[in-house]
């Protein structure tokens, strides 16, 4: 039985290693000084960045998932994006990771959005995977400017 749950203060440590995880998965460097930011970000009201984490029956965190509200102007709607989602990968298998997307979605539909959103990498094999079972691949391609 998993808990899926926003991150409380005492929950640092366990989320840091977890999202140290998610950067090194993605060969992202990243500094303590960058995840502190994001920490703050998840604490701040005022901040669209929001947070839910899974712990296991013993109460290790086991995942993270961020995500945030977008406006989604041709619709008249607003969306959730959900930005990272990691588990650790001695809990793969566990579903945390549906269990985290299936709580954003329950938020999404408390808040009224149209569409929770998401990317992943085109060799995110497993993880694809499982999202072709619980959501629809859209045609849309993704471009980055770099500011």
């Amino acid at each position: 039985m998993l808990t899926i749950r926003p991150p409380q203060a005492a929950d640092h440590d366990a989320w840091d290693l977890l999202y140290q995880g998610y950067a090194r998965f993605y060969n992202v460097e990243q500094t303590a000084e960058m995840r502190a930011r994001v920490w703050g970000w998840l604490f701040d009201a005022g901040h669209e960045s929001q947070c839910l984490m899974a712990f296991d029956a013993a109460g290790k965190a086991i995942g993270l998932a961020h995500f945030r509200a977008f406006a989604r102007p041709l619709s008249a709607s607003t969306g959730g994006f959900l930005d990272d989602l990691f588990v650790d990968p001695e809990a793969r298998g566990s579903h945390a990771g549906t269990q985290l997307i299936d709580a954003i979605k329950a938020y999404g539909q408390q808040q009224q959005w149209s569409v929770i959103r998401w990317i992943t990498a085109d060799n995110n094999y497993r993880a694809r995977a499982a999202y072709d079972k619980i959501a629809t691949r859209t045609a849309w391609v993704t471009y980055d400017i770099k500011l």
